[in-house]
């Protein structure tokens, strides 16, 4: 009994998470959840913590260390499943436009702009829920070129210029790419294979 009751309390944290991360008020009537699991690792709470913890020491804001949340669509239940087991990691991504996939991994901010087509009616899929520390973020132009954006010393993410459409208006390209955070670590001058500052937290 009580083991259902936990899950239906995360459940209801995970959904309350999507719920309240949407870009498009109406999303709400949009999407179905079904299960939730947590991903219990706590090799990356642990390395999360330590990542909050070195930045405090460099005199980062608490703001630029507030734990927020981003989000990450798998159609198979496998990759969803790898990514909670082995985390996030650099070359996970065909997307370009906020930097180079090999150097950093991209999340997305908001639980109702994950893919970069429509959601086609019926769609299902699996969702992770991450927990993220930001840190100093820095806005960038879109970048459509070959030669990638590189990670940014003194920075930890890059984000796009905001456009000034209000979301009813804007294209489901510009809702994606408004969306996407890039995420990296430095360290000694080159990139970690698996930043610290993202940890899986809820798969649904």
């Amino acid at each position: 009994h009580q083991e259902s009751e936990e899950s239906s309390s995360l459940f209801q944290t995970a959904v309350s998470v999507l719920q309240s991360s949407y870009l498009n008020l109406t999303s709400k009537y949009s999407f179905r959840y079904s299960q939730a699991v947590l991903v219990e690792n706590d090799v990356f709470r642990s390395q999360l913590k330590a990542f909050a913890r070195a930045k405090e020491a460099l005199g980062y804001s608490q703001k630029e260390l507030e734990e927020t949340f981003a989000f990450l669509l798998f159609d198979d239940e496998k990759e969803a499943i790898k990514v909670c087991e082995t985390g996030l990691r650099v070359n996970s991504s065909s997307i370009t436009i906020l930097g180079d996939p090999a150097k950093g991994v991209y999340v997305s901010k908001y639980a109702d702009c994950l893919p970069l087509r429509p959601w086609s009616h019926g769609k299902s899929g699996y969702i992770v829920i991450c927990k993220l520390i930001k840190g100093k973020v820095r806005v960038i132009s879109e970048n459509y070129t070959n030669s990638y954006t590189l990670p940014s010393p003194g920075y930890d993410c890059h984000i796009v210029r905001s456009r000034r459409n209000t979301s009813s208006n804007m294209s489901l390209f510009q809702a994606f790419v408004q969306s996407q955070y890039y995420v990296y670590e430095m360290s000694r001058g080159s990139t970690t294979e698996r930043p610290r500052q993202i940890c899986p937290y809820i798969m649904i």
